[in-house]
């Protein structure tokens, strides 16, 4: 995987946190903190999301389409 090089701008407590786990061997280098980091907040934001989205479906719904397709299905395919 490729990376690029970025300049950010931190709050001086917060930086004091990333080289804190960095001294305490926790990370290697602050980079590898914030990287992780963002990592960590977008699968959560996406797992959000989904949850989000799937709360949205109506389950009666969603089992009667799937019953329709299976039995659809059965027509559709031949046997092997």
């Amino acid at each position: 995987m490729s990376t690029r090089k970025i300049a950010i701008t931190l709050k001086e407590s917060l930086l004091r946190k990333i080289d804190r786990w960095v001294s305490e061997g926790l990370y290697p280098n602050r980079s590898k903190v914030i990287q992780e980091t963002l990592e960590e907040k977008m699968a959560n934001w996406r797992r959000r999301r989904l949850i989000e989205e799937t709360s949205k479906l109506n389950p009666r719904e969603e089992r009667a389409i799937a019953e329709e397709g299976i039995s659809a299905g059965n027509e559709v395919w031949d046997e092997y």
